[in-house]
């Protein structure tokens, strides 16, 4: 057992239930001992029965990734023995349910049975295995039993008649490992010194979105529920009406987004959020946004498809729909966060740059970011600055032009009510008063207004450091990513660089408009240009290439699970080792990354 990191996975059917639980509760539990959590999770589409993950890597220090081999299995039946045992490492440990399965016994795997429907049914609480298990857990790794109490409490509490058989379950679990099988626990992981006195958060990406949402002023969300967003939907159908704001449950994704948009034309700061079929509804209003140049925020958490695909997979697949799906160049802009932190003030730049520019703004995050929870420091709030709206001035004395044009293409806009402020928000062309006009000199002059409007954008870029970059700035060798894939990166940098092996990293978070000159200066003297992505064809990669001209590995891993640290380590490697055999030549072979180590190859 690693002395610095543990990686445990919970399996088991959610017909059973429990299971996401278990892995959650364990983790506030030690996220609350002071220990850094990061956690990912697979569960069935079905609405009920088939195989639930959760994985959880724990450390005194802050992890970037899910982690590689697992030093714990805790398995409630037999299917998750089967499926994982072989990814325990030597000297770890396997936790398995007695009652429902039996393990082989090989060597350098110590095996921990816990007969677990004998002792729920001992409590006369056959709901309470998952408890029990958590019970067990805190003895097995030597965390207070008092914090897990305090964490049972607030997580559990909110059903009163359940609460005591729950902390029966615990103590239950706890004491049978304690008279049965150790009263000193095989495994401990000590905090940092200070580190149970920080402030810290135990957030999920969509739980850090929808509070980053509030903090930027959005007061009207509208949506519909879809796997993996309607989270957001359901957090601030709780907490926007505690604010002064309102949430409606549309009938449908293009009501949500029509809804939005008359909430933004009357003043409001508005947001939808959905899914990659949910945005394909979408295209046609975003449209209209862009034409009436009306600031909403539309939130994409991407999940396998095509179509229904896998809504409980993670992909980064929605790319090209985001940055070229709306028709006939409806200027908008693309962010994508890289980390559950990153979600709360990304947000906060997408308002901010909607409302600026009165344009959408197309928000990717996607399904591993969106449910994995992580240990972050608390938001600084001092950083939360809003941008206002460029409003229309009634006593300015001019005839109202909504649509006039401007150096920087941005006009005043009006709001209901405003006196002599009255216009049309007309999905046709339109002159400066917005009256459908259809002439040459319109168009041409409009088109240009609202290109010129994102144009300016990049500047942002830089302003707001909308990219996250490090490694060493001359290594021959560079990654350039988006999203969430930053983590595993990190990491594997990280070993290669123990090895003497440089690498430089640029993740860029405004993915549409680019800025070009920061990505030219960054790739200009590579010879190798690594590009990790959770989709099929590499959809960065191949916009890299068509923008900048050059040739770049495109490293995917489309299965619908998130990279691990090993996966990037290997192809850094590769790299390396093909550029010492080839001084000149620069590597461009592309690679694909299906269920394991990368092959060598270019719910709703």
């Amino acid at each position: 057992m690693s002395s610095n990191t543990l990686t445990v996975r919970v399996g088991g059917d959610s017909a059973a239930g429990g299971i996401v639980t278990t892995g959650e509760v364990f983790a506030r539990i030690a996220a609350y001992a002071g220990l850094e959590v990061y956690t990912t999770r697979t569960i069935p589409a079905e609405i009920k029965g088939g195989h639930v993950m959760f994985q959880m890597r724990i450390a005194p220090t802050q992890v970037w990734s899910q982690g590689d081999e697992l030093d714990m299995l805790v398995a409630f039946d037999q299917e998750s023995i089967d499926r994982y045992f072989a990814m325990v490492r030597s000297g770890g440990i396997l936790v398995y349910n007695s009652n429902d399965s039996k393990p082989s016994m090989p060597d350098g795997i110590t095996q921990y049975a816990l007969p677990l429907n004998e002792l729920a049914k001992g409590i006369n609480f056959q709901r309470g295995r998952n408890i029990i298990t958590i019970g067990a857990l805190v003895k097995l790794f030597g965390l207070s039993f008092e914090t897990a109490t305090d964490v049972v409490e607030r997580q559990l509490g909110r059903k009163k008649e359940l609460l005591d058989q729950n902390l029966l379950a615990l103590k239950t679990g706890y004491e049978y490992v304690e008279q049965n099988i150790t009263q000193t626990a095989p495994y401990h992981l000590q905090a940092r010194a200070g580190a149970t006195k920080e402030e810290r958060l135990v957030l999920s990406g969509n739980q850090a979105l929808s509070v980053g949402a509030i903090a930027a002023g959005c007061r009207f969300f509208a949506g519909y529920p879809i796997t993996p967003a309607s989270d957001i939907m359901e957090f601030l159908a709780a907490e926007l009406p505690r604010v002064g704001g309102t949430m409606i449950q549309a009938e449908d994704e293009m009501a949500a987004l029509a809804m939005v948009l008359g909430a933004a034309y009357g003043g409001a700061r508005a947001m939808t959020s959905t899914s990659g079929p949910g945005l394909a509804l979408m295209q046609e209003l975003i449209g209209h946004a862009a034409m009436t140049e009306l600031p909403v925020v539309i939130v994409d958490v991407q999940r396998a498809g095509p179509s229904t695909g896998m809504p409980t997979k993670v992909t980064q697949g929605d790319l090209r729909m985001s940055v070229f799906g709306t028709n006939d160049d409806a200027p908008h802009i693309v962010l994508a966060p890289v980390s559950v932190e990153d979600n709360f003030y990304q947000i906060i730049h997408a308002f901010n740059l909607a409302e600026k520019y009165q344009v959408p703004v197309i928000f990717l995050s996607d399904q591993d970011m969106s449910v994995r929870m992580q240990t972050i420091p608390a938001f600084d709030l001092s950083r939360v600055k809003l941008e206002p709206r460029l409003l229309w001035d009634p006593d300015g004395g001019e005839k109202y032009q909504r649509y006039k044009d401007t150096p920087n293409g941005v006009s005043p806009m009006s709001l209901p009510g405003m006196k002599g402020g009255q216009y049309v928000a007309e999905g046709l062309e339109h002159n400066a008063e917005g009256e459908p006009n259809y002439d040459l000199e319109w168009r041409t002059t409009n088109m240009e207004k609202r290109a010129r409007k994102v144009r300016l954008a990049v500047q942002e870029v830089e302003a707001l450091k909308l990219y996250e970059r490090f490694g060493d700035p001359d290594a021959e060798i560079c990654i350039l990513g988006w999203g969430s894939t930053i983590g595993p990166v990190m990491e594997a940098v990280e070993r290669a660089q123990a090895e003497g092996i440089k690498v430089a990293v640029l993740y860029i978070k405004m993915i549409y408009p680019l800025h070009h000159a920061l990505i030219e200066e960054f790739i200009a003297k590579r010879k190798a240009i690594i590009v990790p992505e959770l989709n099929y064809v590499g959809q960065l990669a191949r916009m890299i290439q068509a923008e900048f001209w050059r040739e770049v590995i495109s490293l995917r891993k489309f299965g619908g699970t998130p990279f691990k640290t090993r996966e990037v380590y290997d192809e850094i490697m590769r790299v390396h080792a093909e550029l010492k055999k080839s001084a000149k030549k620069p590597v461009a072979k592309k690679v694909t990354a299906k269920k394991g180590a990368p092959q060598k190859k270019a719910r709703r």
